[in-house]
């Protein structure tokens, strides 16, 4: 058995990928060497909305106040917001510098294998409720940008952020992000991010490059909106196998310098803080690609307002056409250009023709979607009040070991939505479900409700949500990840969540519950066995948010996560999960200046966490081993705010620190077996926004 050794000539798929990349971009820059810069029109006052489409509809309001008036490019001020690609909402930018997280690619509910960039996950239970093909590769998700998160911007005048961040062991990320209105009714936006950092421990080595162009036009009668995407994700992680013996060689005092403790896989690799260096013997290499263009085309009524200078159009849409044609192409690797026969033979049953070879699984895939869709709009006044029809066509093109493989699917979608005009009730169902192809009967449901009670009372949601879906292609015996030398055929997941919520501003509190069904649950047991679980088991979860004032500039932020697995279920959460923020918030007397300054603690109960199979890039069930730590992370932090000007200071890992044979950070905590987080870190985070 040789598949392993799989190494497909890339000419024909790289060719096609260039090609793509090529005429998307070209037809972009076709359609912006157009007129430049125009004076901008702001909404002062008017009501502007919009139902997931364009700049946004102009729109006449009610009230005796409104008005329509020019801004001047030459003005000081800016004014600048944003929307996602599915949303009806606008949204502003983010200036708290509060919570870190916001600015940290790795969320607060998560953990990661030792280095910024390495394998992560969730732990909160948090099942796949999206049906469809899906490869099946999610440990570096959080390091993606992903398409549901693309801003589509509209701003008065050219905005850009410069975003630096060093860390301890020479950890670097940098963020660029331009964007500008080439026409009142037309935006583009560029951004950039890398991630690098070598480790702590070795063969840790991270290098992610994220890179993202949009545009959005809307014609001068408002009648069509254009969305264009080029997404790229580059992701690529080293992989240690984990430390060899973790309490011999985490409590050996000749083992202060973490560097050289000896783990399973990559060798001995020396230490490189060159960023510019991309070279990594023994990892995971993803290269993930989106382009997308969609365009509406709306049917309505026209109306304008008259001012003494010039006539503003309006327009009320009550049918939409919507066309979308979406281009993704993925590309999954490991590699072991040293491999140690020893190793796999031991954790993957694979035997290498040498001791010492190369060893590589390859999976790409291609997919080309086309979606059409209607929307209605009952109230054309409430844009965000709408009912949507679609079908979706979709080939999905994959190279293997096993040779090339062709899917075609068909689907159909539907969605309600709405947003009253007295913004007391926010409603959502959407649904979709697969009629033919690879994914024939999966479907996906969705409806949740917010009721706003009273300002004094708060808001309160009630949501439910059920997916039937065909596990991930990793569990097919077609992929090449797929190292079991016998073939099981697996059921679809079936997976059900209901949710319930309710938010006091005033009060600076909400409670979260989850509630969670789960039967023909997939998962990987040892280092690579996939496996289903056939039974029905229950996950209950109970989440607590509070910020309690504990003086006139001091405050507690808590979050308290309570999770409960009802059944024989192979799933292991801790229990109980925390994280505090202490400090003081103000700006101690000075005018310009935002501080905030404290400590933040997270706290996670024993549990047995999942153990880690790099050659695969999966989190996999283990039931023998309880992580138990003697303290919880510990950090403090510096965080201030000079008007465009943001800083980040923080000293983390304080928990590490110990006077044994000599005062050192070498008390690590374990997130999972064989992974420890790393001693004490350093962060200096520097945000700086420009207005042109």
């Amino acid at each position: 058995m040789q598949r392993f050794f799989y190494k497909h000539s890339l000419n024909e798929f790289s060719l096609a990928h260039k090609f793509t990349y090529l005429l998307l971009i070209g037809l972009f820059f076709f359609a912006t060497r157009a007129e430049a810069q125009r004076r901008i029109i702001q909404d002062a006052g008017n009501r502007v909305q919009s139902g997931g489409g364009g700049l946004g509809r102009r729109t006449a309001g009610t009230g005796g106040g409104d008005s329509l008036q020019y801004r001047s490019k030459h003005e000081d001020s800016i004014t600048i917001s944003f929307r996602y690609l599915d949303s009806t909402r606008s949204y502003k930018l983010d200036s708290s510098i509060i919570d870190f997280t916001r600015r940290f690619p790795i969320p607060a509910t998560h953990i990661y294998l030792g280095n910024t960039g390495n394998a992560a996950k969730s732990l909160l239970f948090t099942p796949n409720f999206e049906a469809g093909f899906d490869a099946g590769f999610h440990a570096f998700d959080i390091y993606r940008w992903k398409l549901e998160k693309v801003r589509f911007f509209n701003t008065t005048r050219p905005y850009s952020e410069l975003n630096y961040m060093l860390g301890s062991r020479v950890e670097q990320i940098i963020e660029l992000l331009h964007t500008q209105n080439i026409r009142p009714n037309w935006n583009f936006s560029f951004g950039y991010r890398l991630i690098n950092a070598p480790g702590f421990f070795k063969n840790q080595k991270t290098n992610h490059n994220n890179y993202l162009l949009t545009s959005r036009f809307q014609s001068k009668n408002l009648r069509y909106t254009n969305y264009f995407v080029l997404l790229g994700n580059k992701l690529q992680s080293a992989e240690n196998g984990g430390i060899q013996d973790t309490a011999d060689y985490l409590n050996d005092p000749d083992y202060k310098d973490r560097f050289n403790i000896d783990t399973k896989l990559g060798g001995s690799d020396p230490f490189s803080s060159n960023f510019f260096s991309t070279n990594i013997n023994t990892g995971n290499k993803y290269s993930l690609f989106t382009g997308l263009l969609r365009q509406q085309y709306d049917f309505g009524k026209k109306d304008s307002i008259v001012t003494d200078s010039t006539v503003i159009p309006l327009f009320y849409p009550r049918l939409r056409f919507e066309h979308t044609l979406q281009l993704d192409q993925h590309k999954y690797n490991f590699v072991d250009n040293n491999a140690d026969s020893l190793y796999y033979k031991r954790y993957y049953d694979t035997s290498l023709r040498k001791p010492k070879d190369t060893f590589l699984l390859a999976e790409r895939w291609q997919t080309l979607t086309n979606d059409f869709s209607i929307y209605q709009f009952p109230d054309a006044k409430n844009l965000n009040q709408f009912i949507k029809l679609g079908v979706m066509l979709q080939t999905i093109s994959g190279e293997l070991s096993s040779g090339k493989t062709t899917f075609i699917n068909t689907a159909g979608h539907a969605e309600y939505r709405n947003k009253t005009r007295n913004l007391l009730w926010d409603i959502e169902a959407n649904g979709k479900l697969f009629f033919t192809g690879f994914n024939a009967g999966d479907y996906q449901a969705h409806i949740s409700l917010q009721r706003l009670l009273g300002k004094k009372i708060g808001y309160i949601q009630l949501g439910f949500e059920n997916t039937s879906r065909t596990p991930s292609f990793i569990f097919d015996s077609r992929s090449s990840f797929y190292l079991l030398h016998t073939v099981k055929n697996f059921k679809k997941e079936n997976n059900t969540h209901l949710f319930a919520s309710y938010f006091l501003p005033s009060f600076k509190f909400r409670l979260t519950g989850h509630y969670y069904l789960a039967t023909n649950y997939t998962y990987f047991t040892n280092y690579k066995e996939p496996e289903q679980e056939s039974a029905l088991f229950n996950v209950l979860q109970i989440v607590l948010e509070k910020t309690i004032k504990i003086g006139k500039r001091w405050n507690w932020h808590t979050d308290i996560y309570f999770q409960q697995v009802i059944g024989n279920a192979p799933v292991n959460v801790p229990a109980i999960f925390t994280r505090s923020r202490i400090g003081y918030e103000g700006n101690l007397g000075f005018k310009n200046l935002d501080i905030a300054i404290g400590a933040e603690i997270k706290y996670r109960a024993p549990y047995k966490a999942d153990g880690y199979s790099p050659v695969l890039g999966q989190f996999s069930y283990q039931d023998t081993l309880t992580i138990k730590n003697p303290l919880p992370d510990i950090a403090a932090y510096l965080h201030f705010r000079i008007r465009p000007f943001k800083a980040f200071v923080r000293v983390e890992n304080l928990n590490t620190a110990q006077n044994q044979d000599g005062f050192g950070f070498t008390r690590n905590n374990l997130v999972a077996p064989g992974y420890a987080l790393p001693g004490l870190q350093l962060r200096l985070g520097i945000y700086w926004s420009f207005v042109n």
